[in-house]
């Protein structure tokens, strides 16, 4: 399977500039679903910016209705 990174790089929102992963979609959800966490596009840009990207961040957003 070849890696649409140029294209994924286009909605790509994380903010972390050194990631290794930016653009790697599969690389960036395996890495956060092992940390219980969610990739920077499940959240909206102030949200991502928190480096909180715990699935308890995203629930708070949810009940808040801010996603």
């Amino acid at each position: 399977m070849e890696c649409k990174k140029e294209q994924n790089l286009i909605s790509c929102n994380c903010s972390y500039g050194s990631c290794s992963r930016t653009g790697i979609c599969c690389d960036c959800l395996r890495y956060h679903l092992k940390n219980r966490e969610l990739p920077a596009c499940c959240f909206p840009q102030d949200a991502e910016s928190t480096y909180d990207r715990s699935f308890e961040h995203f629930v708070r957003l949810v009940n808040a209705n801010k996603i």
